[in-house]
């Protein structure tokens, strides 16, 4: 995990419940981030957890995909292409959530 946060850069995520039953939770996913030179990514996918009877989480399964966010000369125009632009940190209640932005 270490390793994976040196790289992703100002990280913003949302996730979605898919579903859930007893001690099983499956959720999708979409988060953006960059890289030390500043290339912007959004990584996608679905995450199902299994927790034991203490509450901790016993099985994790990620299937995650990233795809490049193309910047071009234009700052606007790359902003146009990101679509978390909240300050770091919790988003905020009232920003779209995954389906709202039709991802």
């Amino acid at each position: 995990m270490t390793r994976k946060w040196l790289k992703e850069l100002d990280y913003r995520l949302i996730k979605e419940l898919w579903a859930f039953q007893d001690n099983r939770i499956a959720v999708r996913f979409a988060y953006e981030w960059h890289d030390g030179s500043g290339n912007w990514f959004r990584s996608y996918g679905n995450e199902n957890w299994e927790f034991d009877e203490h509450g901790f989480m016993r099985w994790r399964i990620a299937s995650i995909n990233d795809l490049p966010i193309h910047q071009s000369d234009s700052p606007k125009e790359t902003l146009r292409e990101r679509k978390y632009h909240w300050i770091l940190g919790r988003r905020p209640d009232d920003h779209p959530g995954l389906s709202d932005l039709n991802l």
